[in-house]
């Protein structure tokens, strides 16, 4: 070969890696920006996200908390209603315990008669 003509290639051969190297640290550069934006990016919206996230957590917390005290109230309430309701009842068996025989009965007499006339219902149709 010609050694001038080797001469051109080899003087081409090094632009073309010079070329070469110059592109890929302009992309190692435009790809370590755009890590550095995104990263920056992340970090902003942690910093805007994690108050807000920390707010409902505290508010689910709370709510959690005030239907516990609410459902234990309701509870202690009915217990309350019922301790009542049998001593009322009880009262009343004891000032009159024929008349309260009488309207068990006539009570339990009712439930069996609505009873038999529903079962009857269904078992014509």
């Amino acid at each position: 070969m010609n050694p001038n003509k080797l001469v051109e290639h080899n003087a081409l051969a090094d632009q073309a890696a010079l070329k070469a190297d110059q592109a890929i640290r302009a992309t190692q550069r435009v790809a370590n920006e755009t890590l550095d934006s995104l990263s920056d990016s992340l970090v902003d919206t942690h910093q805007r996200v994690a108050p807000v996230l920390n707010r409902v957590s505290e508010q689910a917390s709370a709510l959690a908390q005030r239907s516990m005290e609410a459902m234990r109230d309701r509870s202690q309430q009915i217990r309350t209603k019922a301790v009542q309701a049998t001593d009322v009842t009880a009262g009343y068996i004891k000032n009159d315990p024929i008349k309260a025989v009488l309207i068990a009965a006539a009570t339990g007499a009712a439930v069996m008669a609505l009873y038999s006339l529903f079962s009857r219902s269904r078992d014509r149709v």
